[in-house]
């Protein structure tokens, strides 16, 4: 069964073995990797069925927030300090220790807030676009679901119907 929406199709089956097989006629007829995926509600390992992994960034997002939390807190602290100067028995205006616990805290906030946003990102939400999506799927059914077919949709339908049962 082949749903459209803007030059997808969407395949169900109920077997494994016929869903690996439209993945690698998929795969010979030209399609890349990572305009084939597989949608189920069982949680197989990943590339079970020959698909490609998907390589994600998530783990530059922590790093890069905490850089700005950083910055953000020196910068703080430091234009704090100059613009309210309190001598306070002789000691320096510019002290580093008081100052590490509003970098640290601002260290991790850039973290905790980019690392939310770096999983949005990654995971592409919200998608209020179109998405094929059949409700067998939650029933225990395979899809295998191909994005920009880019005319060539009757190369995805054929690919899959040689693959199911």
């Amino acid at each position: 069964m082949a749903v459209n929406v803007r030059e997808s199709r969407l395949g169900l089956f109920r077997d494994p073995d016929a869903v690996v097989n439209a993945v690698e006629s998929l795969r010979k007829a030209g399609f890349r990797g990572t305009d084939v995926k597989v949608l189920t509600d069982t949680p197989y390992p990943e590339g079970a069925f020959g698909e490609e992994t998907e390589r994600h960034r998530l783990y530059v997002f922590p790093f890069v927030g905490a850089a700005c939390g950083f910055s953000v807190g020196v910068l703080l602290t430091i234009a704090t300090q100059i613009a309210y100067p309190i001598v306070t028995g002789g000691k320096p205006i510019q002290s580093i220790p008081p100052m590490i616990h509003v970098i640290y805290e601002g260290s991790m906030l850039g973290a905790i807030l980019f690392t939310i946003m770096g999983i949005l990102f990654e995971s592409r939400l919200p998608d209020f676009g179109p998405t094929p999506y059949d409700r067998r799927i939650s029933e225990g059914y395979l899809g295998v679901l191909v994005t920009k077919a880019d005319g060539r949709a009757d190369v995805a339908i054929v690919c899959s119907a040689k693959a199911g049962p």
